[in-house]
């Protein structure tokens, strides 16, 4: 029986996940492992290209374009493994980095979470875990220098939260938090997760002894179109249940902007 799931939750990613699933072998090679692909309904032959290229593997179909919490919930549910890693279909572990995650949570029993550091495709180091999202956290990280990234993620932690894109957790705290919370459709429910495991007591660790390339990974603050709409429903939604007395000044301000999203409909 696997100890780890590891899950990848897909949308019209055809280009990226081969370099993704043929990297988990050499990065998870001492942990047993299963890998369960869930599609949201991608349409460029996503769900099709793993069943052929890796028929080994459990592709899940969502039915739909769930979001990243809901799909992530799906697999979760379908599984039982000790250990549950949520990963991007964009992103390259490197090796050996599972098992150091793994390890990590072996070492430090009152951690529920680990993290790696994630670098872009060019070696950069993303900021891929801080503090608490709020109002002036989120300034300071518009702020930080690529200078002080890269410092920073060369520093083991004990942050507030870790990046969704790579993020391994102990079953027993991820169920003892009800899963992600699914209000959120992308973008958040990590943070949200990580602030919800901290709230019963537990740890978060950010590990740079194990990394990740997150190849089409870019900030948040910097997304566009589609992507950016996600992303302020989401922050939104964090705000009105993690500070809402800042709520309605946030959105006021998206309002001043030109930043306000529909909230009324959600892509599905």
């Amino acid at each position: 029986m696997a100890r780890l799931t590891i899950i990848i939750v897909t949308f019209n990613s055809a280009a990226d996940i081969g370099r993704c699933l043929d990297a988990i072998p050499d990065a998870a090679r001492a942990t047993t492992h299963e890998v369960v692909v869930v599609d949201n309904a991608s349409t460029d032959g996503t769900a099709a290209l793993v069943r052929s290229r890796w028929p080994q593997l459990r592709v899940l179909d969502a039915g739909g374009n769930l979001g990243f919490a809901r799909a992530n919930n799906l697999g979760i549910r379908a599984t039982t493994a000790e250990l549950v890693l949520l990963l991007n279909p964009d992103t390259v572990p490197a090796a050996g980095s599972l098992d150091r995650l793994a390890a990590i949570l072996d070492a430090m029993p009152r951690v529920a979470i680990a993290g790696p550091r994630i670098v872009d495709a060019e070696g950069r180091a993303e900021l891929s875990f801080g503090a608490m999202i709020g109002p002036f956290a989120e300034l300071r990280q518009k702020l930080r220098s690529r200078t002080s990234i890269e410092r920073r993620s060369r520093t083991a932690a004990f942050p507030d939260w870790v990046s969704g894109a790579c993020l391994l957790i102990r079953r027993a705290d991820l169920e003892r938090v009800g899963l992600l919370d699914e209000r959120y459709f992308l973008y958040t429910e990590d943070v949200d997760l990580c602030a919800a495991v901290r709230a019963a007591g537990r740890l978060v660790r950010f590990s740079p002894e194990a990394e990740v390339v997150h190849a089409r990974g870019a900030s948040r603050a910097s997304a566009t179109g589609p992507a950016e709409t996600a992303y302020r429903r989401s922050q939104l939604a964090f705000y009105q249940k993690h500070h809402p007395g800042w709520a309605p000044l946030l959105a006021a301000y998206l309002k001043l902007r030109g930043r306000f999203p529909d909230i009324s409909t959600q892509d599905r």
